[in-house]
């Protein structure tokens, strides 16, 4: 039997502060244990279904996964208060390389490396290491509030996702999409591993473009030696160059096409040819090409069978194809050549030239690229299905503006690099025969060769790129390859909510696989949030000392202060800062909520009537009218919001509404409503209702205030007459006729204008520095809407605090001595008589204005003298103009006042 909710139930023992930290672990437990996260509601609706983007098990949990978790919890409780079976699916991610290279550092304090101990042992060392932070990323995430169903967590490395794995590797290989090929890749020389164009981050670098001349092998009758001139970025290349190439239209070197050069330092006879890749603007048009060291080389390479020297090898040293340069460091390697082609004379000039360098983003290291035998994925057959779900509606981007990005990357793709010389991982399922070499991929693990019988089989000893599993996440959590009652129900899911950062990584790859595989994309519509970055818009990074962990702000402000933050400071698509002040204003939010919860709880206990649905209410008074129609409008515009994905939007609604109207205005009115024997039991019963309404359209993004004020509320109501156990379970509100014939657009408008009124008076007041209990006399020309200002009056006059108001439809004559005001067309005048002590509020203006007129004089002087505008550095004399300007203005504001006290 799951815990009760409330540690204390008595209505007069709610605490009279709001305490995150003694109420969000205790719920959290309760909501776990009574199976509130399991999908339930009504069978025959079609369920809402998230699959939790898995996080790396590399450490804990930054801001990036806080907005992921928050705005998918947002839906996922907002879907499930509407009564959907609703289904978040939590996991984690291996996180191939990352997760060995944490666990590499660890040995590495140790003295030990991944090879001394051996494959199997480091492997195990790995998974203790997972088995540890595992949890703790799962404990982070329940911190955060999500309401995820963990009986049904999952990871990535598990023995039913690493089926599914298997399988789409052998049948992809099957279908022939699966090859192994010589080709080049990007290499990591940290690492030790390939990594795909995905991984590669490219800089925007300071570099220097080199121009050297290679001579020309002499033809008959040519008596001096010619030269032609290329430009590079990498000079240590050189010594790998089979061709040099020219565009076929550059008509500068048409005659020396089907030439030879020599290249320099290692004098090989290489061709000079024409391709269409060389770009004509760049350098002098004529490109060195290096088929082992660069993707498009690599291609002018195949196009023209030349030969592939590698010169830099997988440690990013000289290889012995480099000559005098064997075993030196890549960089060290491009100084001594071009110290040598200096020497050579061949050295024409350098320059400084910004270079796109690409990086790995797991280490930061250079990449290198090399040619390399790899796994690949045949990407274009696969992409045609991703294309044709967008075009053709069966799944939306969110924004929509990613859309266009997303078949552009899908319409250029190339093929994926699924291989890692790592030991962490899913391993590649194919075995390579040592008697015949005949290659084997299977299902299960084969003793002997089928193709000569040799049981001399030798597995290979990669793994396959993280985002491998990861692109099968949302079947293969479910149950894939089997037919599974999951499977059946849940799949497609509804949304996949992540960062803008990994549509390609992550979003288009999953999109293939579902519709490879099961016939359908994965999702429905693929929701986008941008980056959270500091609140001078710069991205977080321990470089700049910005970096917040959202563990200590939770601590410090508690969770639902920092879910709402991040939830209405973010729009889709865009990149939100997080502004420290929200976050505390949204911590006193929760705080308001809690008094407003507390008050009227307290205030209303009496009443027997229970908590009625805001439908059954019975509004009488204006107020009562606006409020029950504002709360009515509100379920609607939020309603709408949530379902367009306009979080932000969604939630500053609620706070305007819940901080605004209920708080400040309404809870104000029912105090003196609750005065009068025959207004307070319908008073209470509305103050009862929309808070309830309240809390229902909050809940999903501040879960917890929500549910501590929900179950005070209904504290003392019968568990069986309770319209649900938890607020978290609670029904969605709806719209009905009831409530449709409740949304009274004229109370609105005339509850906003008593409103408008009321803090036009208060705004006087505290201008006028009056003190709160005096009363003031107020005179309000109202011509229409004097009748409707007359039976409010009496609110008027306590919200203002007001001597019985005075309201005419006109005046012929305006009060002197009045301070005049205008709300929406209604003249209010304010008699200074009643406002302040004239006399003394004279003699205190005409001695602020005496001191007033000594800055300007003083000012002036200062400004006058041409030496101190001269000589002195133009802010300070810019400073003293702002001053004089200020002093200027407030002599105005003085003498104007004292004009409206009658002296002149």
């Amino acid at each position: 039997m799951a815990t009760e909710p409330i540690a204390e139930r008595r209505l007069d023992q709610i605490p009279k502060t709001y305490e995150p930290g003694s109420v969000e672990r205790r719920l959290y437990h309760w909501w776990e244990e009574s199976g509130f996260f399991q999908p339930r509601g009504n069978p025959d609706r079609p369920p809402f279904v998230i699959s939790m983007p898995p996080p790396n098990v590399t450490g804990a949990l930054h801001l990036g996964h806080a907005i992921t978790a928050t705005l998918e919890d947002v839906m996922i409780r907002f879907h499930r208060m509407r009564g959907e079976p609703t289904l978040w699916v939590p996991g984690e991610d291996h996180a191939g390389m990352a997760t060995q290279a944490v666990v590499e550092r660890e040995l590495a304090k140790e003295g030990k490396t991944r090879q001394e101990l051996g494959r199997d042992a480091f492997v195990e060392r790995v998974w203790e290491w997972v088995r540890r932070y595992k949890s703790r990323i799962q404990d982070q995430h329940r911190r955060l509030g999500a309401s995820c169903d963990w009986s049904r967590e999952r990871f990535t490395l598990d023995e039913g996702l690493a089926q599914a794995v298997r399988e789409v590797f052998v049948r992809l290989y099957e279908e022939g999409l699966i090859y192994r090929g010589e080709r080049i890749i990007n290499w990591c020389p940290r690492c030790s591993s390939s990594i795909s164009d995905l991984e590669v981050e490219t800089e925007e670098t300071p570099g220097t473009l080199y121009y050297v001349r290679y001579p020309l092998e002499p033809e008959a009758g040519e008596s001096e030696t010619r030269f032609i001139t290329v430009a590079t970025t990498r000079p240590e290349t050189i010594l790998g160059d089979t061709a040099v190439a020219v565009h076929p239209a550059d008509a500068r070197y048409r005659e020396l096409v089907g030439r030879f050069a020599i290249l320099p330092i290692l004098n090989r006879r290489i061709p000079l040819l024409a391709d269409d890749a060389v770009d004509q603007r760049f350098g002098t048009g004529a490109v060195k090409v290096t088929p082992a060291h660069d993707p498009t080389d690599f291609e002018i390479g195949n196009r023209h069978h030349l030969e592939r020297i590698q010169v830099i090898g997988f440690d990013a040293r000289m290889t012995d194809q480099a000559g005098p340069f064997v075993g030196q460091d890549r960089y060290e390697a491009r100084k001594g050549v071009v110290a040598e082609l200096e020497r050579m004379g061949l050295l024409v000039r350098r320059e400084d030239y910004t270079i796109p360098l690409g990086h790995c983003s797991r280490c930061g290291t250079v990449i290198e690229p090399l040619i390399s035998m790899q796994w690949w994925v045949k990407m274009a057959p696969l992409a045609t299905g991703a294309l044709g779900a967008v075009k053709y509606g069966q799944m939306r981007i969110v924004p929509e503006r990613f859309t266009k990005t997303y078949l552009d990357w899908l319409e250029h793709i190339r093929d994926w690099n699924i291989s890692r010389q790592l030991w962490w991982g899913h391993r590649i399922p194919a075995w390579y025969c040592q008697a015949c070499g005949e290659v084997v991929v299977a299902r299960e693990d084969p003793s002997t060769c089928p193709r000569c019988g040799s049981e001399r089989l030798e597995r290979d000893a990669d793994v396959l790129d993280t985002w491998f599993s990861s692109w099968l996440w949302p079947f293969s959590t479910l149950g894939w390859p089997e037919d599974t009652p999951d499977l059946r129900q849940f799949y497609p899911t509804s949304v996949l909510e992540t960062g803008y950062d990994i549509l390609f990584f992550w979003v288009v790859r999953m999109a293939m696989a579902g519709i490879h595989f099961l016939g359908m994309a994965p999702f429905q519509t693929v929701y986008l949030h941008g980056l959270v970055r500091d609140a001078q818009g710069r991205k977080m990074s321990k470089s700049l000392g910005n970096v917040v962990d959202p563990l200590e702000v939770m601590d410090e402000y508690g969770t639902d202060a920092l879910r709402f933050t991040l939830a209405t400071s973010s729009t889709p698509g865009n990149d939100m800062k997080l502004v420290p002040e929200r976050i505390k204003g949204n911590r006193n939010f929760a705080n308001k909520l809690w008094n407003a919860g507390r008050f009227v709880i307290g205030q209303t206990a009496e009443i027997e009537t229970g908590v009625l649905a805001l439908e059954m209410t019975q509004p009488k008074t204006l107020a009562d009218r606006w409020i029950v129609s504002r709360a009515q409008r509100l379920t609607v515009d939020v309603t709408r919001l949530l379902e367009a994905f306009q979080f932000g939007e969604a939630g500053r609604q609620l706070f305007e509404f819940v901080w605004s109207e209920y708080c400040d205005w309404y809870v104000e009115v029912a105090k003196i409503q609750l005065r009068d024997p025959a207004q307070r039991e319908r008073t209470a019963r509305i103050l009862r209702a929309v808070l309830d309404r309240s809390l229902r359209l909050l809940h999903p993004f501040m879960p917890f205030v929500t549910e501590e004020i929900w179950q005070h509320l209904y504290a003392d109501m019968p568990e069986a007459e309770r319209p649900a156990p938890a607020l978290i379970v609670a029904v969605w509100p709806e719209l009905t006729a009831t409530a449709e014939h409740q949304r009274d657009a004229r109370a609105e408008e005339e509850m906003t204008l008593v409103r408008e009124i009321v803090t036009r008076i208060r705004d006087a007041r505290k201008q006028a520095e009056v003190e709160p209990a005096r009363r003031v006399r107020a005179i309000l020309v109202a011509g229409g809407k004097a009748p409707l200002l007359k039976q409010q009056a009496a609110l008027i006059e306590q919200l203002a605090r007001t001597e019985p108001p005075q309201i005419e439809r006109k005046l012929t004559t305006k009060p002197e001595q009045a301070m005049a005001l205008v709300a929406s067309g209604i003249e209010i005048y304010l008699p200074l008589a009643g406002l302040l002590d004239i006399g003394k509020e004279v003699t205190r203006i005409e001695s602020e204005m005496e001191a007033t007129r000594r800055l300007i004089e003083r000012a002036r002087k200062v400004l006058d003298n041409p030496h101190f505008v001269e000589r002195a550095r133009p802010e300070v004399v810019q400073k003293e103009r702002d001053a004089l300007a200020t002093a200027e203005d407030t002599l105005t504001r003085l003498e104007a006042r004292r004009r409206e006290l009658g002296v002149l």
